[in-house]
């Protein structure tokens, strides 16, 4: 591994302009936009800077995110990691991040993903009319939803993070697509999460539909829109491309289990 050059953790995540850099959207949109002035807490969260990458915490979850050069942000999770034993318990990065970290840490359930966002409205799918907002009455509708169609759903009715659940529903007034707007931890820009249809009416268009409205309504509300994407997931990954999110961000995450 690379000799990397630490900044104390007083250190200001925009001194090197990496979230204009292509493949630093997370940086750009996840971290706030404020000086990094401690440990957790109302300043911020804990901020780490090395030649060409950054790495903040997410207290609450024990996890590093980070953006740059993998072999740099690899020395900043551990970095994170020593000086807070017992605190990082997982952590994103750029890819190739978790191969660097591995030769010093165990890791599990590593898994790719692509960090994608947009900026414009999408066009126009069919069937997006028949998207129509969802409350919190119908919380128990979407749980059971979920439950059936969707078990390993990242986002649930009732979570604080969310700002939005919409779906859709057939001609006798059954759910057939749901998926909500949450945001990121740190920043609080839009987070799309949780879009799921039916399992018997995938491929008839309801998750594009759904997809274009949630896209829509966070690019008109804040002015962009970001999701988390499962890398090899190609049906995702066309229907992304149609709706005009970039992709130039790829990630990888992981647990870590030891020294």
């Amino acid at each position: 591994m690379q000799a990397t050059t630490l900044v104390p953790r007083t250190a200001d995540l925009f001194d090197q302009g990496l979230e204009h850099q292509s493949g630093a959207a997370l940086l750009r949109f996840g971290a706030a936009r404020r000086r990094q002035d401690g440990p957790a807490g109302p300043h911020g969260p804990a901020g780490w800077s090395g030649d060409g990458a950054v790495a903040w915490l997410d207290a609450g979850r024990g996890h590093v995110w980070s953006v740059g050069d993998a072999a740099t942000a690899a020395d900043l999770v551990l970095h994170a990691e020593r000086e807070l034993r017992g605190t990082v318990r997982e952590f994103t990065g750029p890819r190739g991040v978790e191969a660097h970290v591995g030769e010093r840490l165990g890791l599990t359930d590593v898994v790719e993903w692509v960090f994608r966002w947009t900026l414009a409205e999408p066009p126009a799918m069919p069937g997006e009319e028949r998207v129509t907002r969802l409350g919190a009455e119908h919380h128990e509708e979407l749980l059971a939803f979920l439950g059936e169609h969707s078990p390993a759903h990242s986002t649930g009715p009732g979570c604080a993070d969310v700002s939005c659940w919409a779906g859709i529903r057939d001609a006798r007034g059954h759910l057939v697509a749901c998926g909500a707007l949450s945001r990121l931890r740190d920043s609080g820009a839009p987070l799309m999460a949780s879009v799921a249809t039916d399992t018997r009416l995938r491929g008839q268009g309801l998750g594009a539909a759904l997809t274009a409205w949630l896209t829509r309504y966070a690019v008109r509300e804040h002015g962009l829109c970001t999701l988390w994407q499962l890398a090899g997931n190609a049906p995702a990954q066309r229907l992304y491309d149609r709706l005009g999110y970039r992709d130039e961000d790829l990630c990888t995450s992981a647990r870590i289990t030891g020294r």
